[in-house]
């Protein structure tokens, strides 16, 4: 039923300055528009809109992620930006925090400013 229609991806945040700045300069996503339910960013075709949530408690598990092509050269540009990446007891991560799946994909995770966990996988 859904099959042709393109996903919208959710994001909450209580501080919208912080995450327009994080998602928009950090990572380098497109702003579409801004109000004072949400700030929309194109993310590669596909609409995200970072929600103004008020207070909340992040998950403990990714939110959103992406796929790319070079996941170590992604994860150096995120570092020069600011961004830190995440370790996780009992993963054996690399020394840029890179897990590979049992699959062979590679992934590795780091935090908006809210706390939602997000994702780079770079598949096999």
């Amino acid at each position: 039923m859904l099959t042709s229609n393109q996903i919208v991806a959710f994001a909450p945040t209580s501080d919208p300055k912080r995450a327009r700045a994080f998602y928009k300069d950090t990572l380098g996503l497109r702003l579409v528009s801004e109000d004072h339910f949400a700030i929309v960013f194109d993310a590669a075709g596909i609409m995200l809109r970072v929600t103004n949530v008020g207070k909340f408690t992040p998950h403990p598990f990714t939110v959103l992620g992406w796929d790319t092509p070079d996941i170590a050269g992604t994860i150096g540009k995120l570092n020069a930006g600011g961004v830190k990446f995440e370790r996780f007891p009992g993963m054996k991560q690399d020394d840029l925090g890179i897990w590979t799946a049992p699959g062979g994909a590679q992934i590795a995770w780091f935090k908006d400013p809210d706390g939602n966990v997000l994702s780079l996988t770079q598949f096999d």
